[in-house]
């Protein structure tokens, strides 16, 4: 647990950090090369002319020996146009305390599900379960065999952005 703590602990203060940077208080530029909105500037200058804008989010993440890397992008236009009901299911599965707190936990490595199951607050085996199948079916867990379960690579840094993007 002292280790997923420390993890999360480190993950907070580079979202502080880059919280700090997106409100424009300055940084060393030896840091960031390239300017504090260099992600923003680059996005800026792949628009097409007239165009709505666009929203970017990437990722360069580790944990432990494992590391994702992770970019993705859409207009304004198609964020917009899209029909934003079908998302209810995947952002209703992260909507519970203990789903969030299961999957922090797969994240920092506790992946069986008797490992999960000795955690405790987290409610009973067969809650655990119910849990479990609702990340999965919502995209935010796979089944690894055997009771083990993962984060998908490609949901990793989403996830980050998320939970990045809900703190005020």
């Amino acid at each position: 647990m002292a280790d997923v703590e420390r993890r999360l602990a480190a993950l907070e203060a580079q979202v502080a950090e880059l919280l700090d940077r997106s409100r424009g208080r300055p940084e060393p530029a030896a840091e960031v090369p390239g300017g504090t909105f260099w992600a923003l500037d680059g996005l800026k200058q792949r628009l097409p002319e007239g165009s709505g804008g666009a929203v970017l989010y990437t990722g360069a993440v580790r944990f432990g020996d494992e590391h994702y890397d992770w970019q993705y992008g859409r207009t304004v236009d198609a964020v917009l146009d899209a029909d934003w009901t079908e998302l209810a299911g995947t952002l209703t599965a992260l909507a519970h305390p203990v789903r969030l707190r299961l999957l922090c936990e797969i994240l920092g490595g506790r992946r069986g599900t008797a490992e999960l199951a000795e955690i405790e607050g987290l409610g009973t085996s067969g809650q655990l379960h119910h849990h479990l199948r609702q990340l999965t079916a919502a995209g935010w867990l796979r089944s690894a065999g055997r009771g083990r379960y993962a984060v998908p690579a490609e949901r990793v840094v989403p996830l980050l952005a998320i939970l990045t993007a809900a703190r005020r």
